[in-house]
């Protein structure tokens, strides 16, 4: 059984349908990435699965329930994660304090006055920290990094609940080329020694077919094509899609 299984959503604005009758599966400790066109439904796909957007019909199980249209509070919950395209922070509190605040909430404390965030669980951040490489930098402040190691913190947070199920939406955007890739890496390694299914969005290509397992491709608001990245890269019909988009999709 799939841990996500994605079955026949769609989403209409008005009289735009965005999403139409899109359905996919994603397996434990797997990465697939959703990608496709501008406007071709992704944000709207990936909104529904992580509860921002109800679908009109169609549902979302996670391990075989239903989380359609649950609010995104209750799938964080159940065990979705999600990191966002502008990294999630606070610039004033330390590396290992934004972990602890996970952890807080992941512990339901969020809204206690006791015990501080600078008390709570400060161990368990520091092991997450390891996690992602960012454990020497525990103590600085998030405004003093550089924006590749923002994105580990972030990476590190959204583990803190322990997920099944990772969204990254354009994890790697504003980044360089060699720290979205030692991102990507990072966060792959992390979902097979997790068993954490991992459902990205990204416009970047090298990290697409150089990291994803599987890559299902939306345009017009349908699914076009879903299968392994050499067999995606090769299938004229997505070749054609790009044309024009400025994405390259070079055979190797």
């Amino acid at each position: 059984m799939n841990l996500l299984q994605v079955q026949g959503i769609s989403k209409a604005f008005g009289g735009v349908k965005a999403v139409q009758q899109v359905s996919f599966g994603l397996q434990a400790g797997e990465l697939l990435a959703l990608i496709g066109p501008n406007g071709a439904g992704k944000s709207t796909t990936f909104n529904m699965v992580g509860g921002q957007l109800p679908p009109d019909s169609g549902q979302v199980l996670l391990n075989g329930q239903s989380i359609t249209g649950l609010p995104p509070r209750t799938i964080w919950r159940k065990g979705v994660g999600r990191t966002f395209q502008i990294a999630q922070t606070f610039a004033s509190l330390s590396v290992v304090e934004n972990v602890q605040m996970a952890l807080l909430s992941a512990d339901r404390r969020i809204f206690s006055g006791w015990p501080r965030a600078a008390s709570h669980r400060r161990s368990d951040a520091l092991a997450l920290l390891e996690q992602v490489g960012m454990a020497a930098q525990a103590d600085r402040p998030c405004s003093a990094l550089a924006y590749g190691d923002v994105k580990r913190v972030e990476l590190a947070m959204a583990l803190a609940h322990d997920p099944l199920l990772l969204l990254m939406d354009e994890p790697t955007a504003g980044m360089a080329p060699g720290e979205r890739i030692a991102l990507m890496q990072l966060t792959r390694q992390l979902a097979q020694q997790r068993r954490m299914g991992v459902l990205f969005t990204e416009h970047s290509m090298d990290v697409v077919f150089g990291l994803a397992d599987r890559v299902a491709v939306l345009v017009r608001g349908r699914l076009l094509a879903e299968g392994r990245p050499q067999a995606i890269r090769d299938d004229e019909r997505v070749q054609q899609a790009y044309l024009g988009t400025g994405l390259v999709l070079d055979k190797r």
